[in-house]
């Protein structure tokens, strides 16, 4: 069993310089910092995954704040993976979704394997039903 002790959830959303690092460093794809000051302010929710003074996880619920919400941003640094801590930022994330309206929809895409971590908080695959897709906007 992992000494989890050292670590804290916050309910804030990483502060901009954190949130780049921290997709940067995790492995998803970077934002440029102007996209990541426009879009951080308008969180539904997020929390941070805090050791110490170092922010080292986070999450976010982005949506409309009514009808469709999405859980995204899932994020811990490489030095602090595999000691369970993305369930905590789960386990947060989830608490907020429990008091959103009950006719919400919420989603999120999915890498394999971190599907087998969402299934565990009640996520589903929509196929055959629906499919997820997306369009990235590349810069010129």
């Amino acid at each position: 069993m992992t000494d989890n002790s050292a670590y804290r959830i916050e309910p804030h959303v990483p502060p901009i310089d954190d949130y780049m690092r921290l997709r940067l460093e995790s492995g998803l794809t970077p934002f440029s910092r102007e996209a990541a000051e426009k879009g951080l302010p308008n969180s539904i929710f997020g929390v941070s995954l805090m050791h110490g003074n170092e922010t080292v996880g986070m999450g976010r619920i982005i949506g409309d704040g009514g009808c469709f919400f999405q859980v995204t941003d899932i994020a811990i640094l490489p030095a602090h993976q595999g000691r369970g801590l993305a369930k905590w930022i789960m386990a947060a994330l989830s608490d907020f979704i429990a008091t959103l309206p009950k006719t919400a929809y919420v989603s999120l895409i999915a890498d394999v394997p971190a599907n087998r971590l969402y299934s565990q908080f009640g996520f589903n695959e929509t196929a055959p039903r629906s499919v997820g897709m997306a369009r990235v906007l590349k810069p010129h």
